[in-house]
C-alpha cells in the first residue's frame, strides 16, 4: 500500500474500497515490462499532463508516428515529440518537469498509465518513471486512425481572455465521448487519466462550469486522490474529426452525495469542475479517426440539463 499517497488513501476509505486497492497496489510498477514496451511502440498519441509555473495543471497530446515512443531502459522512455506552439505545456516541458502520462490504444481498447519526470532531450523528451501501470478496457471508445500531415493553427481563445468555454466549445464538450484530466499530488507528481462515456455524460452547466458521473473503475483512485490534497485539474479534450484540441485548466471537486449519484446512471459520485483558463489549438494533431463502436461498459448518460 506504500505506492498509494494519504488522498488516494483517503478516498479509497470513503468508497469502502482501501481492501480491493490494497490488492491492486502490486500492480503499479517501477519498471517497464515488455508487454509495455511493445505496446508503446505502436502508439501514435500520447497524452501528458503537468503543472505550468503558476501551479495550474493542464493535460496536452503529443503524436507521432509508431516508435515516437520509445523504452530506452527499464524505467525510462523517449518521446519524439514536444506540444505544439501555443501550447500552455511546451515551455514546461522545455525543462524539466514532474509529468503523468497515458497512453492509449482506442483501436485496442488498452490503455496504460506512467509518471514520472521529464527533461528536455533532442527536439523531445526523456521521461524517468516511477510509476507503471494499466488500466481495464472499460468506458474506452473503439476508433481508428490515419494521418492527415498539417500544421496546428494560431491559438484561439474564447472570450474575457480565455475565462470561458465558447458556445462552439460548449458544443464539442456536449459531444463528447471522451476526454482526458491530470491532476498532481501535494507533492507535484502528476498523473493524466482517461474518461468515457456515451455522449452527453459530460455536461456543461454555463460557461465556467463542467460535470461528470464517476463511473466505478479500477480502486486506486489516483485521479481522485490528487483532487483530494490538490483541486487543481487540465482536461483535454480531442476533435477526433478535424484534429482540434480543447485544454482547459481549473478546479475540480468531488460531490460524495449519494442522493445526487443515484440521480445519473452508473455513476459512483459526481465530479464538477471549475473553468479557470481556456485554450484551444486547432488543427494541433494530424490524426484522424474512424466513427466510434461505443464500450459495451457505458451507462446511458445522464439527462439533458
Amino acid at each position: 500500500m506504500g505506492v498509494y499517497h494519504h488522498g488516494e488513501h483517503a478516498v479509497q476509505q470513503r468508497a469502502g474500497l482501501i481492501d480491493r486497492a490494497g490488492s491492486l497496489a502490486a500492480a503499479i510498477r517501477s519498471e517497464l515490462p515488455t508487454v509495455a514496451v511493445e505496446f508503446l511502440a505502436r502508439q501514435p498519441m500520447l497524452v501528458v499532463g503537468a503543472a505550468d509555473t503558476g501551479g495550474a495543471v493542464w493535460a496536452s497530446l503529443l503524436t507521432g508516428a509508431p516508435g515516437f515512443v520509445t523504452a530506452t531502459g527499464p524505467a525510462a522512455v523517449t518521446i519524439d515529440a514536444v506540444p505544439p506552439d501555443g501550447d500552455p505545456l511546451r515551455d514546461v516541458l522545455a525543462r524539466p518537469a514532474h509529468v503523468g502520462m497515458i497512453a492509449i490504444d482506442p483501436a485496442a481498447r488498452r490503455r496504460m498509465r506512467m509518471n514520472g519526470r521529464a527533461r528536455p532531450a533532442d527536439g523531445g523528451l526523456h521521461v524517468d518513471l516511477d510509476q507503471i501501470f494499466s488500466n481495464c478496457p472499460k468506458y474506452i471508445q473503439q476508433r481508428r486512425p490515419t494521418i492527415e500531415p498539417a500544421t496546428p493553427a494560431a491559438v484561439t481563445t474564447a472570450p474575457s481572455h480565455g475565462t470561458e468555454l465558447t458556445p462552439g466549445q460548449l458544443a464539442l464538450v456536449e459531444a463528447a465521448d471522451t476526454f482526458f484530466i491530470a491532476t498532481a499530488d501535494a507533492a507535484g507528481n502528476a498523473d493524466a487519466s482517461h474518461r468515457g462515456g456515451s455522449p452527453g455524460f459530460l455536461q456543461a452547466l454555463g460557461p465556467t462550469c463542467l460535470r461528470w458521473p464517476d463511473y466505478a473503475g479500477n480502486a486506486m483512485f489516483a485521479t481522485l486522490g490528487n483532487i483530494e490534497v490538490d483541486p487543481r485539474a487540465g482536461l483535454l479534450l480531442p476533435d477526433w474529426d478535424t484534429g482540434t484540441v480543447l485544454q482547459v485548466t481549473g478546479t475540480a471537486a468531488v460531490d460524495w452525495n449519494p442522493g445526487r449519484a443515484a440521480a445519473v446512471p452508473g455513476a459512483q459520485r459526481i465530479v464538477e469542475f471549475t473553468v479557470d483558463r481556456v485554450v484551444q489549438i486547432d488543427r494541433a494533431s494530424p490524426l484522424r479517426w474512424t466513427a466510434p463502436a461505443y464500450s459495451r461498459f457505458n451507462p446511458p448518460p445522464p439527462r439533458p440539463l
